[in-house]
């Protein structure tokens, strides 16, 4: 209790002493030296001997008055009350309202990045020549801005101390930039262009993939409600749970079902914008940029930034390294440099590159998710989403 008094005290939980004696390394093995049967035990034990602040201040205003008590009844004593572990206090602290609720606020930003992209969509389809440029130009300026407002509030949003690095938003804009231009820029190169720059019209060098991103963008809403389903859920499970392993047992299903879930959801908004703008949906590549952009912000938001940075910016690195090759094979003597990336979309296309680029670091992700966002310290935190 020395050494972790300052966990102590801060505590509105035993859930919070569980967390943070786990994330030191205590384990329920450790507890039976202290004679708990698990660790969850042990921190109901040491909330209700540690003085907390607000226990104090009561205490003081307590000895103002002759005769006075706390709720309990009792003159201001610490002792253990039951294997709840609860005192005078902690009922009304439980009762304190879910941080995690829904909100409108966030729920409406969260759409605001495929409304504007929509529009940018449309925009693009009714103007052309130095109009179209104009309304490219603004157009990627508004939907830069709406993903960060709907990353500023709600389930999706880090708090400073855990916000993605400078490298990891610009790998993350380049898998988005590849989903919108890639394919068709490495088809081009295959083929021995591009003769120019994309207009966006059906004779135009490299065609864009206008239904890829564009479903991406409106995957935020889904994203923002998988995410917060998931953190509602896991406290849930977290506050009935009697040990460490009983709660990472309930959370592993719940995440894998909310994973699948927001697959669902962009699998239909894929298919429904192929059908609007009658364009081929690249299923494989933007699916899996959605489920490792998904895992990479479910990461982070819950303090684990360093595998999405690396992972991130090795899916990029391949992505770019497949483009780089197709188009140093034009060298002198740079032909066997081409070949493997050649053989692969001849095989299976040109979607195959980031699909299994993103694919396997998606897979990554998942297998990094399932160990860590399953342990109570990664619900613990107080304050990751307004």
């Amino acid at each position: 209790m020395y050494r972790h008094r300052q966990l102590c005290e801060r505590a509105v939980d035993p859930l919070e002493i569980a967390a943070g004696l786990e994330a030191h390394g205590v384990t329920d093995r450790t507890a039976t030296h202290f004679r708990h049967r698990d660790v969850f035990s042990l921190a109901e034990e040491m909330y209700a001997r540690a003085p907390r602040a607000e226990d104090r201040t009561e205490d003081t205003e307590d000895t103002e008055g002759p005769g006075k008590t706390d709720s309990t009844g009792s003159t201001g004593s610490t002792g253990i009350t039951g294997s709840t572990g609860s005192t005078g206090g902690a009922a009304s602290r439980s009762e304190a309202p879910d941080p995690l609720r829904a909100r409108a606020d966030w729920a409406v930003l969260t759409l605001l990045p495929g409304f504007l992209c929509a529009a940018v969509v449309a925009g693009l389809r009714y103007t052309e020549g130095r109009p179209r440029l104009a309304v490219t130009v603004v157009g990627v300026l508004a939907v830069a801005l709406g993903l960060r407002a709907a990353l500023s509030r709600g389930p999706l949003h880090a708090t400073w101390a855990w916000s993605p690095t400078p490298s990891t938003r610009a790998w993350t804009w380049w898998l988005v930039a590849y989903a919108l231009l890639g394919d068709g820029l490495l088809a081009a190169g295959i083929e021995g262009g591009p003769e120019g720059l994309p207009t966006g019209d059906s004779d135009s060098p490299w065609p864009i993939a206008l239904t890829s991103v564009l479903a991406l963008t409106a995957a935020c809403a889904p994203a923002a409600w998988c995410a917060h389903l998931f953190a509602v859920r896991a406290r849930r499970r977290l506050t009935t749970s009697r040990a460490l392993e009983e709660f990472a047992a309930s959370v592993k299903p719940l995440l894998l079902g909310v994973f699948g879930l927001f697959l669902c959801a962009l699998g239909g908004l894929l298919a429904l914008s192929g059908a609007v703008l009658d364009e081929p949906v690249a299923y494989a590549g933007a699916g899996a940029l959605g489920a490792l952009l998904l895992l990479a912000r479910l990461l982070t938001v819950h303090g684990f930034t360093h595998a999405p940075a690396v992972v991130v910016a090795a899916a990029g690195a391949v992505e770019t390294a497949a483009l780089l090759s197709v188009y140093a094979g034009r060298l002198p003597g740079g032909r066997a440099l081409a070949r493997p990336v050649e053989t692969l979309t001849d095989a299976w296309g040109t979607g195959a590159v980031p699909a299994l680029a993103c694919g396997a670091a998606a897979l990554v992700l998942l297998l990094h998710a399932t160990r860590t966002l399953t342990r109570a310290s990664a619900h613990a935190a107080r304050g990751t989403t307004p």
